[in-house]
């Protein structure tokens, strides 16, 4: 990203994370002084299930050497924010602490961090250098073992400070909790302005916190369901502009736009293939729609199922070797898991209400969907046998879950009543516990997060 070179050491006790989130980052990276041995985590967490109790952390603000001390404390703000928003952690007061101006090359004072009962500790600089990038250096210390877990620093371009903080968010997370971080992320969703009947809606991105939105479509055509791919930076979406719905690939960062294909009818719901090569979506032919499978190299077309029904909102498996769907074969809105070439189709959904919109977990242990029953509208997972089913939130038309890379939280929107009302973005984890809104500038539906920015 920007076109800067890198160079990346990894040192004991990091786990591949610099390689990968650094991959195409635009950043100059160097991971130093962490401990020579492994450190027990912190907090081992199940965040599946349960109240969480978040972690209390301290993150005095970053010191600023010959730049900006805005900067400075900018960065640690989007750090502690993102961090507080995964629920997971309870970034402290900076108002209780007493070890004022630290400095990120001296040991602290453990004791003054206990009293104040934080578990963790995070310290930074951010430099100037002469050629006018910023070297921006942290530590993630253990407060009662009153040892460094963590230290790293790096070199970026002044307008990439905020981006470099979701980076080392990213890798607190990481290290606190041993599973990857999903702050170094975007999400694309549907823009929505204007009057309820005549609605203008326009592809936009924005960072996961809801900053840095940019509009990708000009709003001429109507616009629907983007989908991120699982392996790099590239959305499918549906475009009404003609006749015909047409299926557009759209590259994030080069902005280059191809069309996948025209097809007869309506089309729904095109999603990608784990490995990118290949989009899923329903087609209808009549009063039915089927699921077929393009493989976007050769434009080659095969059909997954065959019914009188319609199948539509097929999401692929982590292994790329099942499908789960939603189909009212059965005679109501259910979900339906089969094999990746479209046999062995096995019914996973047996509550009360219908069931629509799946999105398999890029963990593979999950399946999100929407239910509707009894005039509520719920978000909600289950295993992938149908076992297990838990609602996470429900509310005024919730619709349309969408996983973070690390199958931890999920995006949906969420209707507002009334004649000026309109849809929202919103995120929770799988607690239920922690729910969120996004802010938008304007309306905003159909989310898909993207996969890590490398």
């Amino acid at each position: 990203m920007h076109g800067i070179s890198k160079t990346v050491s990894v040192f004991p006790n990091l786990t591949g994370w610099g390689r990968k989130a650094l991959a195409a980052a635009g950043l100059l990276a160097l991971l130093s002084a962490v401990v020579p041995h492994p450190a027990m985590a912190l907090v081992e967490i199940d965040i599946t299930q349960g109240n969480i109790e978040p972690l209390p952390i301290a993150l005095p603000p970053f010191s600023a050497e010959g730049g900006d001390s805005k900067v400075a404390g900018d960065m640690t703000g989007v750090i502690a924010a993102d961090l507080k928003r995964s629920g997971l952690f309870n970034p402290l007061d900076p108002a209780s602490f007493i070890q004022k101006n630290m400095s990120v090359n001296s040991t602290p004072r453990f004791g003054d961090w206990r009293q104040i009962s934080a578990q963790a500790l995070v310290t930074g600089t951010v430099i100037k250098q002469p050629d006018g990038r910023l070297r921006a250096e942290f530590r993630l210390w253990d407060v009662f073992a009153q040892e460094q877990m963590l230290g790293q620093q790096f070199y970026t371009t002044p307008e990439n400070w905020r981006r470099l903080a979701h980076i080392i968010a990213d890798a607190i997370y990481e290290r606190l909790t041993g599973e990857k971080g999903y702050f170094d992320t975007r999400i694309v969703y549907v823009d929505e302005t204007g009057p309820k009947d005549k609605r203008v809606k326009r592809l936009a991105i924005m960072d996961q916190d809801g900053a840095n939105v940019r509009y990708l479509t000009k709003g001429d055509d109507l616009v629907l369901t983007p989908r991120f791919s699982p392996s790099r930076q590239e959305i499918t979406y549906m475009s009404y502009g003609g006749a015909d719905p047409s299926v557009y690939l759209l590259n994030i960062e080069t902005g280059q736009r191809e069309i996948v294909g025209n097809f007869p009818g309506m089309t729904f719901a095109p999603r990608f293939s784990p490995d990118g090569q290949s989009v899923v979506m329903s087609l209808q032919q009549g009063g039915n729609a089927n699921i077929f499978q393009m493989d976007l190299r050769s434009r080659r077309t095969t059909r997954l199922t065959n019914t009188a029904a319609i199948d539509t909102s097929p999401s692929f498996s982590p292994d790329s070797r099942q499908i789960v769907f939603e189909s009212d074969r059965g005679g109501t809105q259910q979900l339906y898991v089969m094999n990746a070439d479209g046999s062995n189709a096995q019914r996973i959904s047996f509550g009360p209400g219908r069931y629509s919109t799946p999105v398999w977990s890029p963990r593979g242990d999950l399946i999100a969907f929407t239910k509707q029953h009894q005039g509520r509208f719920m978000i909600g997972v289950m295993r992938p046998d149908g076992k297990g089913e838990r609602i996470l939130t429900e509310g005024y038309h919730n619709e349309g879950p969408a996983w973070s890379p690390n199958g931890r939280v999920l995006v949906f929107f969420r209707d507002t009543p009334g004649a000026n009302g309109g849809p929202q973005v919103w995120t929770v984890d799988l607690t239920g516990y922690n729910e969120q809104r996004l802010e938008t500038p304007a309306f905003a539906s159909d989310p898909s997060w993207s996969p890590l920015i490398n």
